[in-house]
């Protein structure tokens, strides 16, 4: 399992029997598209094509790693764009990866899954170090003296001879309880899909250490009835990661050898959730909300539609309304459905200007004015102004520099009321 094969590609790219994968992969990645899960990638002949979504999945031994790209024809360096997906998960919190229990991480990770494997590690060596805690639970067993509430039934049917002891039910205070039994499965799964030899000792020490819990079987509903409160807070982080590990996991039941685990992101999602918290992170006095809604339309009878951008920032004198997309727009313009929900956003939230934020490979502005439509001969331009803004993709600086990059360009390129040039809608 240690001499694992690591495939990686870029999204949107395909993978074809016989030059990429074998056919036992294949059927695997075949099997796992109609599980039910969202759809990561699309099937072709004799192939796969993912799309949108990166991260990785593992197939037995085999890795498969999906990258991100913003531009089709430029830098193809995986370990830039691998560091380039790491430094916006943990932008966005998607691994706290600057938290006291895991700020001394010195593994070197070969993929986000290691790197997933490797935080859930630290994680449970703190609570290790710290004492895990305990919890008061129902018990049933058979004492010699008498404690708690005498289950009759089941004290005469075990005790008809040994009349000296008691069958009860009592309230015992020890680690048995939910959490260490979410974790305790999560350290035994990781034990037997790791394939990071650098992991492995400290995988086996965990199992050493870590009581022994019993088997549960794990759901969405088992993870949202977990809740934390002041003494059981240290271990959410460890929580978090497991859910997403052992939720994302599907056994191979039939030979056992293709086991999958797949840990995939919506890169428009990420994109959104990056340039969000940029510009909060960055904001002096203004306000930035992220996918605030507003209602649209509604039925004589029914619900009411609403209408949701991706961010809004708001001053005292203006508006600016923004929507990210996670795509290379190579030269052409906005598709005509995106520039129709820009113009909706500059009415509905009365918005100053609106923005179109796309990656790239340099910073570049276009700025585009609607037509006005009380124009009948369809040639005067309006003063509604919507930017296409492409922001640069930018591995040489730290993830602090370019978050702050990012938010002086969409201040410097979407807050001023001013227009260079248009396009039409």
């Amino acid at each position: 399992m240690l001499n694992k094969k690591t495939i990686t590609v870029f999204e949107h790219q395909a993978l074809k029997l016989g030059q990429d994968i074998d056919i036992d992969v294949l059927k695997a990645l075949q099997k796992y598209y109609g599980s039910g899960d969202k759809p990561y990638f699309s099937l072709i002949h004799n192939g796969v094509r993912f799309n949108e979504y990166v991260g990785v999945i593992q197939i037995g031994d085999i890795l498969i790693e999906v990258l991100p790209k913003a531009d089709k024809d430029g830098n193809n360096d995986k370990a830039a764009w691998r560091n380039i997906l790491i430094q916006m998960m943990s932008a966005v919190d998607l691994f706290d990866i600057h938290a006291p229990t895991n700020s001394q991480l010195k593994i070197k990770p070969n993929s986000i899954l290691d790197l997933y494997f490797a935080l859930f590690i630290k994680e449970i060596e703190y609570l290790l170090h710290t004492g895990l805690i305990k919890q008061y639970r129902k018990k049933e067993s058979n004492v010699t003296s008498l404690k708690g509430n005498l289950l009759f039934n089941k004290h005469i049917q075990q005790n008809l001879i040994h009349q000296e002891r008691f069958y009860v039910s009592h309230n015992t205070y020890d680690v048995e309880h939910k959490l260490h039994f979410i974790l305790f499965k999560t350290i035994k799964l990781l034990n037997k899909i790791n394939t990071n030899v650098d992991l492995k000792s400290k995988i086996g020490s965990l199992l050493l250490y870590f009581p022994e819990m019993p088997d549960i079987n794990v759901s969405e509903a088992l993870f949202n009835k977990v809740s934390f409160n002041r003494k059981t807070l240290p271990y959410e982080n460890a929580i978090n990661i497991a859910k997403m590990i052992l939720l994302h996991y599907h056994p191979d039941v039939s030979s056992g050898r293709n086991n999958v685990l797949a840990l995939m992101f919506d890169m428009n999602v990420l994109w959104e959730k990056f340039v969000y918290c940029s510009l909060k992170k960055n904001k002096t006095s203004e306000s930035i909300t992220e996918q605030f809604s507003k209602k649209f339309w509604k039925p004589k009878n029914g619900y009411s539609s609403q209408i949701r951008p991706d961010i809004v920032i708001k001053s005292k004198d203006y508006c600016v309304v923004l929507d990210t997309k996670w795509k290379n727009l190579n030269g052409y313009n906005p598709s005509p459905e995106d520039l129709k929900q820009m113009y909706v956003y500059h009415h509905y939230y009365n918005a100053k200007k609106v923005a179109l934020i796309y990656p790239g490979k340099t910073i570049k502005q276009t700025i585009g004015n609607y037509f006005n439509p009380l124009d009948k001969e369809n040639s005067d331009l309006s003063d509604n102004q919507c930017s296409i803004v492409t922001l640069s993709i930018n591995n040489t600086l730290s993830i602090t520099q370019w978050q702050k990059e990012i938010y002086e360009h969409i201040k410097m390129y979407t807050y001023p009321l001013t227009s260079t040039s248009t396009y039409s809608s």
